[in-house]
């Protein structure tokens, strides 16, 4: 039996997920969660052979839970699944390893299939999602831009960087500057946003 963990906060979804699931002889639901802690205390009790994440979720998100599933060094295969053909929430699943990258309107045989393809090794990736990673843009942010981009998602602001960086508040404000311009950008929020979507940060 493939044991799986299913993580989405949209209940209807959640139930719909696992009340499909039920169906096939070869896979058991051990547990349902509505948000990343919910989910992360359930893999750690159940050890499932599959994690299904959603990649938005409250408290904790399916990326942010990825990574601390790989950190721990468990051995669960991780299926995300998202509503956004998005090139930097790709790269990011990419980055934490998971094994398959899936939109929500696929079928859910292909969420099927999909688990089972993982167990046997492979990576999936939805094929509109993998387009999408072929049309990745080149970050033309430098080191500093990035992390003066990264510091902002964190809601620090100009005094706070220069002092945590050791730099002056002019260099600070010209290094936002320089990304909010290479990013075509009204605000340094803005910035931050592009940013974000595209994996840069």
């Amino acid at each position: 039996m493939i044991r799986v963990v299913i993580a989405e906060d949209q209940q209807m979804l959640r139930g719909a997920f696992a009340s499909l699931l039920k169906f096939e002889s070869d896979i058991e639901v051990v547990a349902e969660a509505p948000d990343g802690n919910q989910a992360w205390e359930a893999i750690q009790r159940h050890r499932p052979d599959v994690c299904v994440l959603d990649i938005e979720m409250p408290l904790v998100s399916g990326l942010e839970l990825a990574e601390r599933i790989r950190n721990a060094g468990l051995p669960c295969k991780i299926v995300i699944v998202t509503t956004f053909a998005r090139p930097g929430y790709l790269q990011k699943s990419i980055d934490a390893q998971v094994d398959a990258y899936l939109l929500k309107d696929e079928p859910i045989d292909f969420l099927i299939e999909s688990i089972r393809r993982v167990m046997n090794g492979e990576r999936v990736i939805s094929t509109d999602l993998a387009a999408a990673l072929f049309m990745k843009e080149e970050n033309p942010l430098s080191e500093r831009e990035v992390e003066m981009l990264r510091l902002t998602k964190k809601g620090m602001s100009t005094d706070e960087i220069s002092k945590a960086l050791f730099l002056t508040k002019g260099t600070v404000r010209n290094y936002l500057s320089s990304a909010i311009q290479k990013l075509e950008a009204e605000s340094r929020q803005q910035a931050v946003n592009i940013a974000d979507e595209k994996g840069w940060l």
